[in-house]
């Protein structure tokens, strides 16, 4: 069974840092590219970036780039999010995914307010 645990939300204050984990197990974590999503009060879901299998390459949206840094540990087969100067329109949820959007973490909240 594929479980995908995100944790590391909470409230934080504009421009400040947040680090987000997604620990995976029930998949061979190596062999399969990873994203984090995430969707805001009244908007859809969007996507924040993506690594891949090695961890060399990243891609991140536009709205976050430079912010924010995906990495990830196969030995301890997780994939991180690091997320600096947060930006009120960060709140959300946020979700980590296998890339193919078969299989979705539970979510964990993002709060970014003075």
């Amino acid at each position: 069974q594929v479980q995908l645990v995100e944790s590391g939300g909470g409230l934080v204050q504009p421009g400040g840092s947040l680090n987000l984990s997604c620990a995976a197990s029930g998949l061979t974590f190596s062999s399969y590219h990873m994203s984090w999503y995430r969707q805001a009060p009244g908007k859809r879901r969007e996507l924040v970036g993506s690594i891949i299998t090695t961890g060399r390459v990243t891609n991140y949206a536009d709205s976050v780039k430079v912010r924010f840094n995906i990495s990830r540990d196969s030995a301890k087969n997780t994939v991180y999010l690091e997320m600096n100067r947060l930006r009120p329109e960060g709140t959300a949820v946020y979700y980590c995914s296998r890339a193919t959007g078969d299989y979705w973490g539970q979510e964990t909240q993002v709060t970014v307010s003075s």
